[in-house]
């Protein structure tokens, strides 16, 4: 009995381990574009310090990193994308502030 309990325990602290760390789904997504530096997405970013939901970006914006089409910032500017919010109203203008996405 005692043994199906410690078994059981460990499971419950591995499968909850991300959430007692404080940690978000998805954890960081690295995108590297053709001609431009990388850009290193963090969900808890996002969705920690902002307080988005993750309903605001999935299923609408994003599915997942593989079924995501590559996006040019012209489309990003029509509001495709992370430009959906970064849009210089809701949050900072993807066109004006590159420095803030792509870094080394």
């Amino acid at each position: 009995m005692k043994r199906v309990f410690f078994v059981s325990s460990l499971i419950v602290v591995f499968l909850f381990s991300d959430i007692a760390l404080g940690r978000i789904g998805g954890g960081d997504i690295v995108f590297t574009p053709n001609k431009a530096k990388e850009v290193n997405f963090s969900h808890d970013d996002h969705v920690s310090s902002i307080g988005l939901k993750c309903t605001e970006c999935h299923d609408n914006l994003y599915i997942t990193k593989e079924k995501h089409g590559k996006v040019t910032m012209a489309q990003m500017q029509k509001g495709q994308s992370c430009g959906a919010c970064h849009n210089g109203k809701r949050a900072f203008d993807v066109m004006a502030n590159c420095d803030n996405c792509h870094k080394k």
